[in-house]
């Protein structure tokens, strides 16, 4: 999993003048694959590390074989490509990669790209002939997916062997969940089922699907040009040497990324799904252009999109993503789709391109009536901010409005959900931290060989100064750990879950061609440098790099980074303390540095008490006991990591994570559900449509089964008998 976290704090003067100074070399474009274009963006990027990394690694042998194996790795991580007569050939770069990249060669990239691409055809061929023949379950054959463990196929003879049990291993999962439903409706006397399949048909439609989802796979690997895989298999197996979080952003990932953490784009807010090889719209998002418009609607077909003053495009056969990159573009230019309706007619529907915000991405609020009294929740996905917009939307004051919204309803203690959350903006998370406590520092930010520098929250008192605790996972990073952290330091909340990710490192994305002397930009930016869609080409430039600058600290000295946080009350998970930052061999290690100066408002009540009451809970209830059980299986698994490929034995291997996943089903089911209802300021807004009202109710239902919400509820409801200390009632 990769997690990202951008922050408004910049590089210094001195780093950019230096970058500036080094990339005075003159750059001729021959196109936009190549090889003198690739390696000015592997020089951009290895200087740009060198300058700006908070720890930047010796290019040097060791650095090298740990690029050349994480390509290996990345390009073919399963070991169904390369055979080990491939790796032999590519062996003797193993301790060069260091030599080609202070020179800005690509020479290795050249070499694995075309021996890579040779290979898609020789596999694409060979799962072909397999799958033409039916296969027998009856054998004792098995499979491992000990893929770190597993040695390269010795030859083209060996490969095709893997291949075998590969496919059909695919084959016989599906084989057996189509044979499980269908006994099922038997069971259950299902009149949907027109007439039983024999074994010999279900086996041939199992066949079939799988053929179906590899014809997909490889029809997407085809797709992927030299340029991306160099982006990918290559630049990114560089900087991930050098720790997990430094990334190559091409053009077009650069703008997703700010989408992303922006919660918003240009375009007409239409979802699209791929059905049977026809574009299809999904929904529509509500309050977007299209919504407005009116015309669209879920289930039409996109047969053409035409930009202003061009011919319409045929998309058939496109992907869903060049058909997205066709629909997006500029702010108030018009795309016209040529759509077919679902009751059969064909219509040209013309749309102005406009901001599209995804309700999803924001925080939300939510009002859970406990038997002791109302208990607020707040969900935040993640620490977005849209950095391109000063007044764009930002979590830290979205989620000061639902404690607003949540205050005036009376609760007497508030959730704040961060499981799942993978962090995003520093500067929001500061801002967010102060809601909750009266001014003081809540983290260090250190650079390199620089003393660290101390982010506070400065206006006086606190929103909200209740009760609070504040939910976390193996999944919560970054941003996350700051927020939690800091609470937990003040001892300000309760921290709730399981030990957090461990990232503790910030980065950057730092424009590349901003890095690039004038002449060569002026080269580069000659020409048409727009697509149809308003896009910028990869011809205009060479992208841009995350890079981790800084590392933070908790106001207590220590750092998250590989530690993460420590629940104050841990919650049974499926994830164990291997997960996370810790797995990575490359990531920057735990250190600490002086506490910071502050005071903790210490209004938490007894947490060891506190802890006593849930521990006891959660040894009573069969739910979470499950959970511990399914870890262990899970874990075991993992260890074992042997499948069998007779059908009986893989049922029966099956049968156990199945009876877990139905017990832990029906104990949901039966278990006393949570009470909740929305804050009424939002009554207007999630009734505006039959959509909004949807997506309302998939989460109400969602959050009345939660086991973890409903626990911690107990936990606020715990905290509350204890008295409270005021921070400050002033509020900001």
């Amino acid at each position: 999993m990769l997690q990202f976290m951008k922050n408004k704090i910049f590089i210094p003067l001195l780093i950019v003048s230096a970058l500036i100074a080094f990339f005075s070399f003159r750059y001729v474009n021959s196109g936009t694959g190549s090889d003198e274009r690739r390696s000015l963006i592997l020089k951009t990027v290895m200087q740009t590390i060198k300058e700006g990394h908070y720890s930047p690694r010796e290019v040097n042998d060791s650095f090298s074989t740990k690029v050349y194996h994480r390509i290996l790795e990345r390009l073919d991580y399963e070991k169904i490509f390369f055979t080990q007569e491939d790796v032999n050939q590519l062996n003797k770069n193993e301790f060069q990669i260091d030599d080609q990249i202070n020179i800005g060669s690509v020479e290795f990239f050249n070499q694995v790209d075309e021996m890579f691409t040779k290979n898609i055809d020789k596999v694409e061929k060979l799962y072909q002939d397999i799958l033409k023949k039916p296969f027998v379950f009856n054998t004792d054959d098995s499979i491992k997916f000990s893929y770190e463990k597993q040695v390269y196929a010795a030859n083209d003879k060996e490969l095709r062997n893997r291949w075998y049990q590969h496919l059909k291993f695919r084959v016989l999962s599906r084989y057996v969940d189509m044979k499980k439903d269908q006994e099922k409706k038997v069971a259950d006397k299902d009149t949907s089922l027109k007439a039983c399949k024999t074994d010999t048909e279900l086996e041939v439609d199992a066949r079939t699907a799988i053929k179906k989802n590899y014809d997909s796979y490889f029809k997407r690997l085809h797709k992927l040009d030299a340029n991306e895989r160099f982006s990918a298999f290559f630049i990114n197996c560089i900087t991930d040497a050098e720790d997990p979080h430094t990334e190559y952003f091409p053009p077009r990932d650069k703008q997703r990324f700010d989408e992303a953490m922006s919660g918003s784009f240009f375009g007409i807010g239409a979802a699209l799904k791929d059905e049977e090889g026809k574009i299809k719209i999904s929904s529509i998002i509500t309050g977007s252009p299209c919504w407005k418009q009116g015309e669209l609607k879920a289930g039409d077909e996109i047969i053409k999109v035409a930009q202003p003053a061009a011919e319409p495009v045929d998309i058939q056969g496109y992907e869903i993503d060049d058909v997205v990159q066709l629909i997006r573009g500029k702010e108030g230019t018009v795309v016209r789709l040529t759509v077919k309706k679902i009751d059969g007619s064909t219509k040209v529907i013309p749309i102005t391109r406009g901001k599209v915000e995804l309700e999803e991405t924001f925080a939300k609020s939510a009002i859970i009536n406990s038997a002791d009294g109302p208990v607020g929740y707040i969900y935040l996905r993640e620490f977005y901010a849209d950095f391109q917009h000063p007044n764009g939307r930002r979590c830290s004051k979205d989620v000061a409005e639902e404690v607003a919204k949540l205050k005036n309803a009376g609760v007497k203690g508030i959730i704040l959900d961060l499981r799942e959350n993978g962090g995003g903006s520093l500067n929001d998370v500061v801002d967010m931290a102060g809601l909750f406590i009266d001014k003081g520092p809540i983290v260090q930010v250190k650079s390199n060989d620089v003393a660290p520098m101390t982010l506070s929250d400065k206006n006086e008192g606190a929103l909200y100064d209740g009760p609070l605790a504040i939910m976390v996972n193996s999944n919560s990073a970054s941003a996350s750990e700051i927020m939690a952290a800091a609470m937990q330091d003040y001892k300000r909340a309760i921290i709730v879950g399981a030990t957090t990710f461990g990232k503790g490192t910030v980065q950057k994305v730092v424009s590349l061609d901003e890095m690039l002397d004038p002449l060569t930009r002026m080269k580069m930016h000659q020409g048409d440098n727009t697509t149809n869609s308003g896009q910028p080409t990869a011809e205009s430039s060479i992208g841009a790099l995350k890079i981790t600058m800084q590392k933070f600290y908790r106001i207590n000295g220590g750092s998250t980074q590989l530690k993460g946080v420590t629940p104050d009350i841990t919650l049974p998970d499926y994830q164990d303390m291997s997960s996370g930052e810790r797995k990575d061999k490359s990531a920057l290690p735990w250190d600490e540095i002086p506490a910071a100066q502050y005071s903790p408002v210490g209004n938490v009540g007894s947490i060891p008490d506190i802890a006593t009451m849930s521990t006891k809970r959660v040894a009573a209830n069969p739910i979470f006991n499950l959970v511990k059980d399914n870890a262990v299986r899970i874990k075991k698994q993992e260890e074992e990591s042997a499948y069998s490929l007779n059908e009986v034995k893989f049922r029966k291997q099956t049968e156990e994570a199945n009876c877990i996943s139905k017990k832990l089903e029906d104990l949901q089911k039966n278990q006393a559900q949570l009470t909740i209802t929305n804050p009424k300021e939002d009554l207007k807004r999630i009734s505006v449509d039959s959509v909004s009202m949807k997506r309302n109710e998939d989460w109400m239902k969602y959050l009345k089964k939660d086991v973890y919400l409903a626990e911690t509820v107990s936990i606020i409801n715990d905290m509350s008998k204890y008295s409270m200390t005021v921070v400050n009632p002033a509020k900001k």
